[in-house]
């Protein structure tokens, strides 16, 4: 038992949950808008989603702490070295459009974690975007947002519409909620430099703006020129089952709360789909 607990440990531990959440994303773009599901795009997503997460959320670590790193984190470290020659892999099978949206993108996840701009606009000594004030969970939504929506599409050759726009908004919106239970739990945790939104208005208010930010999402779904029943429904289902986990985030979550069950919510979004299609 505690041998299987450890995989799962590393799973989570690893990114390859969080990776998995947003391949699913990607798929769900390519079954609303018809797109052709390309193995390449989505298996250089789901392994550049390993590197990327890992890299941000390990970099000051191995960084700092080389010599006394766990076996564990030396075992992430090795994995994601993996990771990253795969990707590199299938980035050279997408087309040049692609791999010029996955650039921008990269430096956007580059900046995120190392130490490049200049020290009057951080809030502390890490100089890392992902420390300015309250900008975390926007610049992840935002990376989440493009990669899931945008490069599927993209390196389908899709032409970018008014309803592919919507959809990349609605997505951004999708992953600022998602976060929130996230940013719940860490309360007791993150700095309070770091200035979440439970920090800046508590953990009631956050959750009726995540409710009124899920009401949005739903309601930008009929500003769009092709409106599909299967695709409303599955929405529909998905906003509510994340209003309802956010709606029981607390401080004092389960181990799993968040970081499986949270993150499993697109993994279930392309479920819906495949089931109603």
């Amino acid at each position: 038992m505690r041998a299987l607990k450890s995989v799962f440990d590393f799973y989570i531990n690893s990114s390859v949950h969080v990776a998995l959440a947003i391949v699913a994303m990607s798929y769900v773009t390519c079954l609303e808008f018809g797109a052709s599901v390309d193995i390449n795009v989505l298996s250089f997503i789901g392994f550049a989603s390993i590197t990327g997460y890992n890299f941000v959320k390990y970099f000051g670590l191995a960084k700092f702490h080389h010599r006394s790193l766990s076996s564990k984190l030396k075992a992430i470290q090795v994995f994601s070295l993996l990771c990253f020659l795969v990707m590199c892999f299938f980035a050279v099978q997408l087309n040049k459009a692609s791999l010029i949206a996955i650039l921008i993108f990269g430096v956007v996840t580059f900046l995120y974690a190392i130490p490049l701009l200049p020290n009057r606009i951080f809030i502390d000594k890490k100089k890392q975007l992902r420390s300015i004030s309250g900008l975390k969970v926007y610049i992840i939504a935002m990376v989440w947002s493009g990669v899931t929506v945008f490069l599927p599409l993209i390196n389908d050759e899709f032409d970018i519409n008014d309803d592919v726009v919507i959809s990349a908004i609605q997505r951004f919106i999708f992953v600022i909620v998602l976060m929130l239970p996230f940013e719940i739990r860490d309360l007791n945790y993150d700095s309070l430099k770091l200035s979440t939104i439970p920090q800046r208005i508590g953990v009631s208010r956050t959750k009726v703006i995540g409710i009124l930010l899920l009401f949005l999402l739903l309601a930008l779904e009929y500003f769009k020129d092709d409106i599909n029943l299967n695709n409303t429904l599955s929405l529909v289902l998905i906003v509510v089952a994340t209003l309802l986990f956010l709606n029981f985030s607390t401080k004092k979550q389960g181990q799993y709360y968040s970081s499986f069950w949270v993150e499993s919510l697109p993994i279930w979004w392309v479920i819906l789909l495949l089931m109603f299609s």
